[in-house]
């Protein structure tokens, strides 16, 4: 049992990474530099950051609770 806890721990923290990655290459098609003042690049590239974990928290999330929910299925028709 303690060893699922550690596999399951392992599996949220790739997915996490993973989507982390998909969502910060997905944000770079958006040229956020016209909507920011001129010579803020620092916060540009903390905004860049943030919304990568935001949106990327969320999607990572869904996919896990996803995952769970169709593992647990099963006993629904038991």
């Amino acid at each position: 049992m303690v060893e699922s806890f550690g596999q399951q721990a392992l599996v949220s923290m790739l997915v996490h990474l993973f989507v982390f990655a998909i969502t910060f290459w997905a944000l770079q098609a958006i040229q956020l530099d016209k909507l920011l003042k001129k010579n803020r690049v620092a916060q540009g590239r903390l905004l860049y950051v943030l919304l990568t974990v935001a949106i990327g928290s969320a999607v990572s999330r869904f996919l896990l609770d996803y995952y769970l929910w169709s593992q647990s299925l099963p006993f629904f028709f038991e």
